[in-house]
């Protein structure tokens, strides 16, 4: 079991069923549906610095992009979060490289380039700038939003993400250097296989996030400290992120604020691979995020 959760957490940091390719797929039961189904839905595809990055955009208001942790899809990660997000917001969920239905390129994965290709993607969109809710790989992918590109960035949500090497417990080294394709939660294989033009790619996918992860440089001091926006720092107290390494995120970045949920790496987001029997929408923490992307 322990195996399961800690391979649960490395994939996804390595570190959402999104819309399928027909109609009729489209058509799922329960909320996603009804968003899905309304004028307030769009989907699409985005030329970024030579791949197609695909996006879905739900509800109106100010925008709030969302980018997924490592091995995971838009409705893996955010599937039960963006309808109750989208009452109040503009919700921009993205697919990075080699994720989903976005293409690969010919060159490792780096958060620095995920961030340059969303920046990237908002000026497509005409977006100048939004609010960011990043997971796991996708909290680090916004960190370097707001190192590389703080023009763009309002507000920001860190949800579970790395910032040095120390940052994780010692044994989700060992377990990354033995990560298997074989060993990845059937959850996310399965969400990117109905949604992926080419499930082929699980496996490059699946290796360059790994591969990734094994090769993470700590992000300076200096850089974390330069960082202005308001931010909201959110782990599991059960998580794979360590509680001292998002207490110093937070003592370093001025402008933040910390709160440490019940629970392990996505469970207060309703991520895929947490999602329990007595799951309930109250045991989100969506009012959390609201409140604070709602403080002046």
């Amino acid at each position: 079991m322990k195996r399961t959760v800690i391979y649960a957490a490395v994939v996804i940091l390595t570190l959402a069923s999104c819309i399928n390719k027909s109609q009729s797929e489209q058509n799922t039961s329960g909320k996603n549906a009804i968003i899905k189904d309304s004028p307030t839905f769009q989907n699409g595809f985005s030329e970024v610095n030579g791949i197609k990055i695909y996006y879905e955009i739900y509800g109106h208001g100010k925008a709030l992009i969302l980018i997924h942790g490592g091995g995971s899809t838009i409705q893996t990660n955010f599937g039960k979060i963006i309808p109750l997000l989208a009452k109040s917001r503009k919700v921009i969920a993205v697919e990075l490289q080699a994720h989903g239905r976005t293409s690969d390129r010919n060159t490792e994965l780096t958060f620095e380039q995920d961030a340059d290709d969303v920046a990237a993607l908002l000026k497509n969109l005409n977006i100048n700038k939004a609010d960011f809710f990043g997971f796991s790989n996708g909290g680090t992918t916004t960190l370097q939003i707001a190192i590389r590109h703080p023009e763009i960035v309002g507000k920001m949500i860190l949800g579970s993400a790395l910032a040095k090497r120390n940052g994780v417990y010692d044994w989700f080294w060992d377990h990354m250097k033995q990560a298997k394709l074989e060993n990845m939660p059937v959850q996310l294989k399965v969400g990117y296989k109905k949604v992926a033009a080419d499930t082929n790619g699980l496996q490059v996918m699946h290796d360059k996030d790994v591969s990734r992860i094994l090769n993470f440089k700590d992000i300076s001091d200096d850089q974390i400290k330069g960082i202005k926006q308001p931010t909201l720092i959110i782990i599991g107290d059960k998580d794979v992120i360590t509680p001292i390494h998002a207490i110093e995120l937070h003592s370093q970045i001025a402008n933040s604020e910390l709160a440490i949920i019940p629970g392990g790496h996505g469970e207060y987001i309703g991520e895929m691979t947490t999602i329990k029997s007595d799951f309930k929408e109250s045991d989100l923490i969506v009012p959390i995020i609201e409140k604070f992307l709602n403080k002046k």
